[in-house]
């Protein structure tokens, strides 16, 4: 799946798959290089969809801050 693709909660869904796998021991070191890569990509992901949404709601809340004070003023 595409990075752009992903949505957060499908990343979230698999980092905690990966950290489950990790937790249990039952992986080789190969194995665990793997897994940790995708962790770090998917945390990535992660953020840069927080920081997106973060972005967009503090545009909305701007937008909107102007035409409430104008109404209470």
């Amino acid at each position: 799946m595409n990075q752009t693709q992903q949505t957060y909660r499908q990343s979230i869904s698999e980092l905690e798959e990966i950290v489950k796998a990790i937790q249990s021991g039952n992986i080789d070191v190969d194995e665990l290089t793997s897994k940790v890569t995708r962790a770090a990509d998917l945390i990535r992901i992660c953020k840069a969809k927080l920081t997106n949404a973060e972005s967009a709601v503090a545009k909305v809340l701007a937008e909107i801050e102007p035409e409430s004070k104008r109404d209470n003023g």
